[in-house]
């Protein structure tokens, strides 16, 4: 499985598991100048930005410590930036990571929601 491959693999995964979790997905590969998010959907009266991160080993650590300071910036420039072209959107909004684990041949090992993962500096 290439690594593509593994990142499609994880959004489907993660899709999946957010719309039984009652996220509403509004949008997918998001993109701006500062990067992509790979989803925004709408929880409860939040709108959230979520960064998918598969892994298939640990050897490099987990996937939510993959999440690193300059990639957490982006992340937050991508939400100002959506708010300011969506000005109908909701309000109140935070950045959430799905942290996937995959065996090397693609099983689902774990799947968590990370809920306000990325914060404001």
């Amino acid at each position: 499985m290439s690594r593509r491959e593994t990142g499609m693999l994880g959004e489907k995964l993660a899709r999946d598991f957010l719309k039984k979790c009652g996220y509403h997905i509004l949008e997918a590969n998001y993109r701006g100048p500062e990067g992509e998010i790979d989803l925004i959907a709408r929880h409860r009266d939040e709108l959230v930005f979520i960064e998918v991160r598969t892994k298939k080993s640990l050897a490099f650590g987990g996937p939510a410590e993959s999440i690193t300071v300059p990639k957490a910036q982006r992340l937050q420039k991508l939400a100002y930036r959506y708010r300011q072209s969506h000005p109908d959107s909701p309000q109140q909004w935070r950045v959430d990571v799905v942290a996937i684990e995959l065996s090397p041949v693609g099983k689902l090992l774990r799947l968590e929601i990370i809920e306000n993962a990325v914060t404001e500096n």
